[in-house]
């Protein structure tokens, strides 16, 4: 198979000393690869190095062909157009001037051999689902969704032989998913792609698991993965088992061994003690005696020793994997107690215009295609934005979970930017307070701007929730982007706990399934707004 990324004895090193890789040895040829590892292992940290995004500290990577990466956050400026992000600008420019009867030796040489760029930027848009993107839109008037796949389509432009993908699917409703689906599998190139979306990792040619800076690389798609991974645990429970049988038996004989000299011991003290045998025989006996407990004593630890290194290496091979656990504020709200009412409110972007009322612990989901104005009917709820037309009312605390995460200081410490929104609360507080979210010692401690993907989302999850007061309403807008399954699953039975009132956005049905909402709005692609089949708004 032909090589298409390597890596030789690559290391990284964050500036706080936090190690993620170390004498990394990596081989990838063409197909598909999955790339998976629990929050924080380095999943994002290894594609930036992959990259040339990142310095290694050690170590050199190696790649044959060009290559595009997407990361979890493009980042682009909003002020940028369309065809700004797509590279196009120039060369469409010159090409107009050109047709216009301008020839230019410079437009000459920046159009190059890319005179069909205009046919294949409206092809690409359009197999993305972007065709009704105009190409002088600014971005940041463009959804999250909208903005991936537009990210995307300007790495396919660059005809890539190496593509990296960093939670491609974050942010993208049904269709998109569909559609980006549909160019991964399609892919005749080298695709390595982190992802905690199960149904885009079982189209995968195997999957990669980095774990304690190394990548262990198992065949098929993430069924196959996780039914390799739950036999390996099942052998190294039984091995575990075992390990510790054979530790409380060399105890026991330890003991045994240490009661059969104890009394040997009294023996001799009784027979030197009674003089019944020649001096020089009780000398010889009694060193006699001390060579034999000597050696038995040793024979019993050294086995004590062996038992417990073969314990140890057992349990090395459970996975202990912490999983996110929030313990959520008491944020009870009665049921008849006004929380938000929406009249006749059309955010700026999108088509959804909505009358809603929201009393007491509410929960409701509120789904629809990119683009249709989901997350900034959540902006103008917190007062972001000014609705386009209509009045909002919120009568209780709120805190809002944005997609792009930019809640936290990243100059700041996990626990600098928890001392920032809870002031008053002392330092032995607000550190039991983030260990509910697994930042612990020295975790605690991390600089914001080192964060992976699912980190960042634990830390603002705090930042929110550890806020005061505590948010008697929720506002959340794709929570579940980033995390990985084991962490889905404990938000969803944190957030069923919660007791105040809860607005979510989210293309994850599962998500939304698991959470026992009350109602569910969709903005229909028609205009306006519509609720779940068989039920109106007012419900």
């Amino acid at each position: 198979m032909r090589t298409s990324l390597t890596t030789h004895q690559l290391g990284f090193t964050w500036p706080d000393g936090t190690t993620v890789l170390r004498d990394l040895e990596l081989t990838i040829g063409p197909g598909r690869h999955g790339l998976v590892g629990r929050n924080g292992a380095g999943k994002s940290t290894l594609l930036e190095l992959l990259a040339g995004r990142l310095t290694p500290l050690e170590g050199t990577v190696t790649v044959d062909g060009a290559l595009a990466h997407l990361p979890q956050d493009p980042g682009l400026d909003p002020g940028r157009t369309v065809s700004d992000v797509l590279g196009v600008t120039g060369t469409l420019g010159a090409l107009a001037r050109i047709e216009a009867g301008e020839v230019r030796q410079d437009d000459l040489d920046l159009v190059g051999d890319d005179w069909d760029v205009a046919e294949r930027t409206t092809a690409e848009l359009g197999r993305l689902g972007l065709a009704h993107v105009g190409l002088d839109r600014p971005v940041g008037t463009i959804s999250g969704g909208e903005l991936v796949l537009l990210s995307l389509a300007a790495l396919l432009l660059g005809r890539p032989a190496v593509l990296l993908l960093d939670e491609p699917t974050n942010n993208l409703d049904v269709a998109a998913r569909q559609r980006l689906i549909d160019i991964i599998t399609g892919w005749r190139g080298t695709l390595v792609v982190v992802s905690h979306d199960r149904e885009l990792l079982n189209t995968m040619d195997d999957i990669g698991e980095l774990r304690d800076g190394q990548v262990h690389w198992y065949g098929g798609s993430y069924d196959d993965y996780e039914a390799a991974v739950a036999a390996e645990q099942e052998a190294a429970e039984r091995a575990v088992r075992a390990a510790e049988a054979d530790v409380r038996t060399q105890k026991r004989e330890l003991a045994e061994s240490q009661a059969v000299l104890a009394h040997r011991r009294r023996y001799g003290q009784k027979m030197n003690a009674q003089k019944r045998e020649p001096k020089i025989v009780m000398g010889n006996r009694k060193r006699s005696a001390q060579v034999s407990a000597g050696k038995l004593r040793a024979t019993h630890e050294d086995r004590l020793a062996a038992a417990g290194e073969h314990l140890d290496v057992a349990e090395a091979r459970l996975r202990g994997d912490r999983e996110i656990r929030v313990d959520l504020p008491a944020t009870t709200v009665p049921p008849a107690r006004d929380v938000l009412r929406l009249q006749g409110v059309r955010p700026q972007h999108g088509w959804i215009e909505l009358d809603l009322d929201v009393r007491g612990p509410e929960r409701i989901a509120l789904t629809g295609p990119n683009g249709s104005g989901k997350t900034s009917l959540l902006r103008t709820i917190t007062g972001e934005l000014e609705p386009a037309a209509g009045t909002v009312d919120v009568h209780v605390p709120w805190r809002m979970l944005p997609q792009r995460m930019d809640l936290i200081d990243e100059s700041l410490t996990v626990a600098e930017n928890i001392a920032r929104i809870a002031p008053d609360a002392s330092e032995t507080d607000r550190r039991s307070r983030l260990a509910r979210f697994l930042f612990r010692g020295r975790a605690a401690d991390q600089l914001a701007s080192t964060l992976s993907g699912g980190e960042r989302l634990r830390a603002t999850l705090a930042c929110l929730l550890l806020a005061e007061p505590a948010p008697q309403l929720l506002l959340l807008d794709e929570p579940t982007n980033n995390l990985d399954l084991p962490s889905v699953r404990h938000l969803v039975e944190a957030l069923r706990s919660y007791r105040g009132a809860l607005i979510v956005v989210s293309h994850d049905q599962t998500f939304l399934a698991d959470l026992d909402l009350n109602r569910r709005i969709e903005a229909a692609p028609s205009g306006g707004t519509g609720a779940c089949p068989g039920r109106t708004l007012d419900e």
